[in-house]
């Protein structure tokens, strides 16, 4: 298996971690009420009590309320789909990756911000800020990455070059990349 290959498979096991991930983020948000009456069954704390507390008198006078978190579980699926593109073509699509990475900073203002805006105790802000922390990471291995994918099919095209060096015609056009 050549360099390149290895690269790209190693790219491709990071990428399907961080989705899957993303995935299973999405789904846990769907189904929030019984989720919190199941951790309240196994955890005696008064935050989730509260928390628990709250969801059920929400889904039982204003259930509308959690179509918000619908979306939230949506919004998990829809930003996984799109990094697809980068299992497609990762060097021309890195700027998904880039946008993931800057998604995950903007969690940790969001929490800081918006948790004591909302009576969210720290402790839990700093829950929600790990996912950002930890969501960063992978795209951070898959970022470097790429950057070595992208400097190695530069070197393979280089070096096409070079053997065509001196030469007209249907070979050296495929080799050399169309610019614009």
């Amino acid at each position: 298996m050549s360099e390149r290959s290895a690269l790209q498979r190693r790219i491709r096991v990071w990428l399907a971690l961080f989705i899957v991930c993303l995935v299973l983020s999405g789904l846990t948000a769907f189904p929030l009420v019984s989720e919190l009456r199941w951790a309240n069954a196994l955890i005696d704390n008064e935050w989730l009590r509260r928390v628990g507390d709250g969801l059920d008198q929400a889904d039982a006078a204003y259930p509308f309320l959690l179509y918000g978190t619908d979306w939230l579980a949506f919004a998990h699926l829809v930003i996984a789909v799109f990094f697809y593109g980068v299992h497609r073509d990762p060097v021309r699509n890195i700027w998904i990756v880039d946008a993931g990475m800057i998604a995950c900073a903007g969690v940790i203002p969001l929490a800081l911000i918006c948790g004591p805006i909302r009576g969210i105790p720290l402790w839990w802000s700093v829950i929600d800020m790990a996912f950002g922390v930890f969501g960063v990471i992978p795209l951070l291995v898959l970022r470097r990455m790429i950057k070595r994918l992208e400097r190695l099919e530069r070197l393979e095209r280089l070096e096409r070059l070079e053997g065509l060096e001196g030469q007209e015609g249907p070979e050296r056009r495929e080799a050399v990349p169309a610019t614009g």
